[in-house]
């Protein structure tokens, strides 16, 4: 039994490893996009604009200067496919999946100098506090996703 459960297994890598080998073949691979998908609440748009232009515009240069983040950009989605979709996108580029999911004490303790210094706000639960009485009235989240970008390696 056990001989056949270590054969099932060592199967289920091979198959595994061939099968991202294959997609390999096809695309290199680029850095990871971490994108947080809003509903802006009615009549709140401009008013979630100029947060972002107040807060995230400042804050994401501050981030790529210091190496946190390769990029930030935000998205728009003018047409709505129904009354829960996304209307505005905030992304943050990383050079792969470790800087984008995993925690890093020295990245975190970075990201608190400069919303503290932004915010001019030393307490990180007052710093939060104002940061939300600011923006959950304007909108609603919907949801993240992560994706990686790829190159299309070019036909042979």
């Amino acid at each position: 039994m056990k001989k056949i459960t270590f054969l099932a297994a060592a199967l289920c890598c091979l198959l595994t490893f061939t099968f991202s080998a294959q997609a390999q073949e096809h695309y290199t691979e680029g850095p990871v996009w971490v994108i947080n998908y809003y509903r802006t609440k009615p009549g709140k748009f401009d008013d979630y604009l100029k947060f972002l232009r107040s807060n995230f515009a400042k804050m994401s240069a501050e981030q790529k200067k210091e190496g946190l983040i390769l990029d930030a950009k935000i998205l728009f989605q003018p047409t709505l496919n129904g009354p829960n979709d996304w209307d505005v996108a905030v992304a943050y580029l990383y050079p792969n999946y470790a800087r984008a999911m995993d925690f890093n004490q020295a990245d975190f303790d970075k990201g608190e100098e400069i919303s503290a210094k932004h915010y001019k706000q030393t307490n990180r639960e007052r710093r939060t506090a104002t940061n939300d009485a600011a923006r959950l009235p304007l909108r609603d989240y919907v949801a993240t996703r992560i994706m990686r970008e790829v190159t299309l390696k070019p036909m042979p």
